[in-house]
């Protein structure tokens, strides 16, 4: 059994918290940027716009497989070794794939970029061992922000920065960002000690158990992979989309209409707080239907012309919405269902988001080039429906929404100090 040990320096002032906001949103940013440039990428290589379109599908899978494979590491080695070095690798790779001869190479690069960059996934388990529970849901709440602030920034720097300066440029930025973020955490990151002692198999062993032990994780798992894939599949088809022959428009209306989900953050402390009163069965609810409201309303893209673009951006900030709402009344769902193991909890539920994110940004590829935008907007619908069906089909007797997810008849908890991560103490 792993004994818990605290940390070395417990304490996140305001300078290192923005940094750390910062350090989360670049990461994130890094596999959203690419889908901004994608065409870019099939014009400047030579190649098919579905075929470009799989640097975008690599970076996703990296992703889910850096969540599953790097993120436990987060329970077994000290936090600012382990950080740098992930955003010092994500950072070679940006310029490995800047200077990417062919698409063969540009796709490797990728891969590895996404699996290093989900530093975001280490730095929130690190800084909630790190300060007081009265400060735990502010710091949290900085960290999302910049998260979310990462994902609709991301898109406009990679259009305007790759219409302008080539499709090269974007990743060249980025990795120069990540690796000054590197530098500056390497000298400003509290120390901590590692609370587990056990060995690497272990540590991935626990999201597996986690997910053929708790139905509600698995519940969570399908709604975040079906929605994400619905969410994925839309950006990667847009960027076609736009820019083919029904608009003809530049990589840089990509990242402008990105701007218009700015939307997303208002609405994000709204979702909470119903989440927090009515629990979160009823706000997946509100997301589903609203992925599927969104899939039509994106399907209007297809008149073209102003109200065309005018659907596009209602269609893609209703869809932002959903997603973002979505996740926080899954991850108040998980996160009530092992309060020890929150952190082995959220690998299992990441990693199947993101496989399904990825699996999403390839078919809504597909769907565009092969069969028009038209079919980009059924591919969500069905994704939606898939998770509608499942909400429809949960078993009575599930979560409790007055216990913000918890289950009526709480199982005991099993023996998870034999599981990866024991338990992070704070000084």
């Amino acid at each position: 059994m792993s004994s818990p040990l605290p940390a070395a320096d417990a304490s996140i002032d305001r300078r290192t918290l923005f940094l750390l906001s910062l350090t989360c949103g670049v990461a994130v940013g890094n596999i959203y940027f690419p889908q901004a440039v994608s065409p870019l990428i099939a014009s400047g290589l030579h190649v098919a716009p579905d075929s470009a379109a799989l640097v975008v599908t690599a970076a996703q899978f990296g992703y889910g497989a850096g969540n599953f494979l790097l993120v436990p590491l987060g329970d077994r080695f000290p936090h600012r070794p382990l950080i740098v070095a992930m955003l010092a690798v994500t950072g070679a790779a940006m310029l490995g794939a800047a200077a990417a001869p062919g698409l063969a190479a540009l796709i490797c690069a990728s891969a590895v970029t996404g699996v290093t960059t989900v530093v975001a996934q280490v730095i929130a388990p690190m800084a909630a061992g790190l300060v007081g529970a009265e400060r735990r849901g502010a710091v949290m709440g900085t960290l999302l922000a910049g998260s979310i602030g990462g994902i609709l920034l991301a898109r406009t720097f990679g259009g305007f920065a790759g219409e302008w300066l080539g499709w090269r440029a974007p990743y060249l930025i980025a990795a120069v960002a990540t690796l000054a973020i590197a530098a500056a955490l390497a000298f400003t990151l509290p120390a901590t000690v590692p609370p587990s002692r056990q060995s690497y198999p272990a540590l991935l062993a626990a999201p597996l158990r986690l997910l053929r032990e708790e139905p509600e994780l698995r519940r969570s798992c399908l709604y975040q992979a079906t929605l994400f894939g619905g969410f994925q599949a839309v950006w990667t088809g847009l960027a076609l989309y736009l820019t083919g022959p029904g608009y003809g428009l530049g990589a840089q209306a990509v990242g402008v209409l990105a701007l218009v989900s700015a939307g997303t953050m208002a609405a994000m402390p709204a979702a909470g707080r119903r989440v927090d009163r009515r629990g979160p069965d009823p706000v997946s609810l509100l997301a589903i239907t609203g992925t599927l409201a969104a899939a039509g309303v994106l399907a209007l893209g297809a008149l073209g012309g102003a109200p065309g673009l005018a659907a596009l951006g209602a269609g893609t900030l209703l869809l932002d919405v959903a997603l973002q709402s979505g996740m926080i009344a899954n991850q108040a769902r998980i996160f009530a269902l092992r309060p020890d193991a929150r952190s082995r909890v959220n690998t299992a539920y990441m990693t199947c988001a993101f496989l399904g994110g990825s699996t999403g940004s390839w078919l809504g590829a597909a769907a565009c080039t092969r069969f028009g935008w038209t079919a980009v907007c059924l591919l969500v619908a069905l994704l939606a429906g898939v998770a509608l069906a499942r909400h429809l089909l949960r078993r009575p007797g599930g979560p409790d929404p007055r216990a913000g997810g918890a289950t009526r008849r709480q199982r005991p908890l099993r023996d998870l100090d034999s599981l990866p991560g024991g338990r992070f103490t704070r000084a």
